[in-house]
């Protein structure tokens, strides 16, 4: 099971399909509170945050995941500008296990709902 906590449609339609496509088993939550209430009930294998959407306060709710014990294993990958190098700094900061660029996101979606690829963290400069 994968979280997706991301309000872009745009982007939520872009991973809603690459699920699909490599068989995923997916879900969105909306609100800070819907991200948290997801990850006890579902215990995802993966949550991807849109690090950019103010409203879902990604990094408030990625301190808060990794801060809970049983949780803190879950990997969280985020994806955001390029340019925002102040978010990036704070989603490492709060513990997230990756940050990408949206364009680089973009390019490996498949990858990363199948799980084949374990990215080192390390793909946007500070």
């Amino acid at each position: 099971m994968i979280l997706a906590a991301v309000d872009d449609l745009m982007f939520a339609s872009k991973i809603q399909a690459a699920a699909g496509g490599v068989g995923a088993a997916l879900t969105f939550a909306r609100t800070p509170a819907d991200i948290l209430e997801k990850v006890a009930s579902l215990t995802p294998a993966l949550v991807i945050f849109d690090l950019n959407s103010s409203r879902l306060q990604p990094i408030e709710t990625i301190a808060r995941l990794k801060a809970e014990p049983a949780h803190a294993g879950i990997r969280a990958i985020g994806f955001v500008s390029h340019v925002d190098t102040d978010t990036i700094r704070r989603a490492r900061a709060a513990g997230i296990d990756e940050v990408m660029a949206r364009s680089a996101f973009s390019k490996n979606l498949a990858e990363i709902l199948k799980g084949t690829r374990r990215g080192d963290g390390d793909h946007l400069g500070d």
